[in-house]
């Protein structure tokens, strides 16, 4: 489907909304970006930091979507519960942040080991989990070169990735390992496990080892902000490469026990929605908390729509690539459990049956229930060159729209300005819809802890919530209203903006997405309260 044309322009709906003056909403107009608006000076403070993506471009000179703004709106009407589907990689249900809104099945007798709603899942009671005990996956890619189907066009593309990537993370390993060799040196010689910039500067040795260390980590330690824990997740990230993504011997599925490549083959998998290991679990907690964290608690930062919505937890992407088949029945188990929203924060580059999941997309739109999606990370504009096949999305190549509930979106950084688009964020005029904060946000994370992240995976949820607020208190809207409101109703940026990270990619940020618009909550509020009273 094409973007759908606005139904009113701010200044119009401004002046249609201070006519009604019988109408709350009278004294509410829709706010947009000055022709010159001031770039924001100095450093965030960490308490607006902490929760930049609900701020306001006008109040705080953060490009924020004005969540505070929107509850202000909000205020004396009444509101239902939303379900939100969050398909990931487990939530960790227990956290403090996020037990008050976690997804109860009310047909489900916990422990039981009866089907007692007949759904086909047992003690489904929080959700369920399609990976079962498995945790690490292959690239998909990967997966295709196992198949050894060699004159196939999918095996040349798949190796041609995958001999591009597997350079590159040799590469990667020699340097880390080189790094953690001095590190070792160091900790060793110190007596420590951990230790400063300011630790190594005071070390006097005549030892060559040492010395050489000491050059090297002095040299690392200012790019990760004095944080020995970066190294060690650049050292996870490079391992979980080496010996799962890209390892032709490495069998993910094997713990699962069924047929990936059998849409029927569905008795699998069990009620554990965190997994087997809550570490697994960080990217759903925290895509969960960006939702629905309590919000004005005082632990962590706020969810978007923490007071309106239930977060039912459905695990299905691994470390590596999630299997088609896990995706199609998630979206399908969200949908028949009663999800009206559901994120996904995952994507790929190759599929091997993407059919399924434009079936369940379909299925989806066919039962009013919005799909949000990240745009993915790698800096390309996804509409170059005739089209970059990701996976999950709503066309083939640019082609139509196989449904109107299909919503991708890209990342903002928290500076208004060139560097408004986040250097990691894909973009594209057709393929990706809106933008949204998923530069350094902050939200929960396992065994009762918060951090930040970034990505188009902290975008997306962003907007979930949005959507989530907008169908807890406007429930007349359907899902394709839902999405026209949050495209047509965002902040047009009159801005060129830095593409990609790289200073010599420059275009207007009109023309980085399908609607130009970064999404505003007060806006969209205010727009969906304008079709629900026409109604």
């Amino acid at each position: 489907m094409k973007l759908i044309k606005p139904l009113y322009l701010s200044a119009a709906l401004a002046l249609a909304l201070a006519s009604c003056s019988t109408q709350k909403t009278s004294v509410y107009a829709p706010i947009s970006a000055p022709d010159n608006m001031p770039v924001k000076v100095g450093k965030l403070a960490e308490k607006d930091l902490k929760r930049w993506s609900h701020l306001d471009l006008i109040k705080d000179t953060v490009p924020g979507m004005s969540v505070d703004r929107a509850y202000e709106f909000l205020k004396g009407k009444k509101s239902k519960k939303i379900i939100v589907g969050v398909v990931d990689s487990g939530v960790d249900i227990d956290h403090e942040d996020l037990k008050p809104v976690i997804w109860n099945n009310p047909k489900e007798t916990p422990g039981n080991g009866i089907d007692d709603d007949k759904n086909g899942f047992i003690d489904d009671i929080h959700g369920w989990n399609f990976l079962g005990k498995a945790e690490h996956e292959n690239m998909e890619f990967t997966r295709i070169l196992k198949k050894g189907d060699t004159n196939s066009e999918a095996y040349k593309k798949a190796k041609e990735a995958y001999d591009k990537e597997y350079n590159e993370v040799i590469q990667a390993k020699q340097q880390l390992d080189f790094i953690l060799n001095a590190s070792n040196t160091l900790k060793k010689h110190l007596k420590k496990d951990t230790y400063t910039l300011e630790d190594i500067q005071k070390i006097q040795t005549t030892d060559p080892a040492v010395n050489q260390a000491r050059m090297v980590m002095s040299q690392v330690l200012p790019q990760t902000g004095n944080d020995l824990k970066k190294i060690d997740e650049f050292k996870d990230q490079v391992y979980s490469q080496v010996n799962y993504h890209l390892n032709l011997e490495f069998n993910g599925r094997k713990l699962v026990g069924d047929n990936p490549d059998d849409i029927k083959d569905v008795k699998y998998g069990d009620n554990n929605v965190i997994g087997p290991e809550k570490e697994g679990a960080k990217h759903g907690t925290h895509v969960a908390g960006i939702i629905a964290q309590t919000r004005g608690n005082g632990l962590g930062g706020d969810g978007v729509a923490s007071n309106n919505v239930e977060i039912m937890a459905v695990r299905a992407v691994p470390d590596g690539d999630e299997y088609d088949k896990d995706i199609a029945l998630a979206i399908r188990y969200a949908v028949d459990n009663g999800a009206k929203v559901i994120n996904g924060s995952f994507g790929k580059y190759f599929a091997q049956h993407p059919e399924w999941v434009y079936d369940a997309i379909k299925y989806a739109a066919s039962k009013d229930v919005l799909l949000v999606v990240a745009a993915g990370n790698e800096g390309l504009d996804l509409n170059a060159d005739g089209g970059v096949d990701r996976f999950p999305n709503d066309n083939i190549k640019m082609g139509p729209e196989i449904a109107n509930n299909f919503l991708t979106v890209g990342a903002l950084n928290y500076v208004y300005g060139p560097e408004l688009v986040a250097d990691f964020s894909n973009y594209g005029k057709s393929d990706v819809d809106v933008f949204a904060p998923g530069e350094k946000i902050y939200a929960t994370t396992p065994n009762q802890s918060y951090e930040y992240l970034q990505g188009t995976s902290m975008a997306s949820p962003n907007v979930a919530g949005v959507a989530a607020l907008i169908r807890s208190y406007y429930p007349s809207l359907t899902a394709a209203q839902v999405k026209q409101i949050i495209m047509d109703s965002g902040i047009a940026v009159k801005q060129d903006v830095i593409l990609g990270g790289d200073p010599n990619n420059v275009r207007p940020f009109s023309e980085v997405s399908k609607s130009g618009k970064m999404v505003n909550a007060y806006n969209a509020l205010i727009m969906a309260d304008k079709m629900a009273s026409k109604k």
